[in-house]
């Protein structure tokens, strides 16, 4: 069993789907989505007299954008940041909500945020992605808020800092690049 924690406004867990589906598919994997609210923040802008820190953090932001942008485009990705980031707090408390197959749902999330630039806290979004994706939901709308909240506390309790994060044989690691780690530990059980 793998357990993959992602959030849709995460680039790092829209670019980590691709590999992640490919590692699924080899190893045939039954795999648990579930959702974690992160914290992304736009680029800050220059400043007339910014500080040593406000340089660093505005400098470390622009950095971490292109070489998102440099691998989104090694997999054919055209990676357009949105504007505004927003929230996508809806849209994962509906993830919570899935009921069954969650991925045709998670699929329609990210495109709808890194390719339409939706905003995946509208409650026509979310409910037009349910309907996309043919998604069965164990509850509605107005209670997901609570689904995702109890579902960040749990993870947060199991120790689960960022998106993607993945959960195998009682281990647990945060970005894409521990997928051969995860592929290698699969191998062997």
């Amino acid at each position: 069993m793998l357990t993959v924690y992602l959030d849709f406004k995460s680039p790092a867990a829209y670019l980590a789907m691709t590999p992640t589906l490919a590692l699924i598919e080899r190893l045939g994997f039954e795999t648990q989505w579930k959702p974690f609210r992160t914290v992304e923040r736009d680029v800050p802008k220059l400043g007339k007299e910014e500080t040593v820190g406000e340089s660093h953090r505005r400098v470390r932001a622009a950095s971490q954008r292109a070489l998102a942008i440099k691998y989104a485009k090694h997999q054919g990705i055209d990676l357009r940041f949105p504007e505004n980031l927003g929230a996508s707090d809806l849209a994962l408390g509906a993830l919570a909500a899935v009921d069954g197959d969650r991925l045709p749902y998670i699929q329609a999330a990210f495109h709808a945020y890194w390719q339409d630039h939706a905003d995946l806290d509208d409650p026509q979004v979310v409910e037009g992605l349910i309907r996309q994706s043919c998604a069965q939901m164990t509850t509605d709308l107005k209670q997901v808020r609570d689904l995702l909240e109890a579902a960040q506390d749990q993870a947060e309790e199991g120790g689960i800092v960022g998106a993607p994060a993945y959960v195998i044989a009682d281990q647990i690691f945060v970005g894409r690049e521990h997928l051969p780690w995860i592929e290698e530990i699969a191998s062997a059980l």
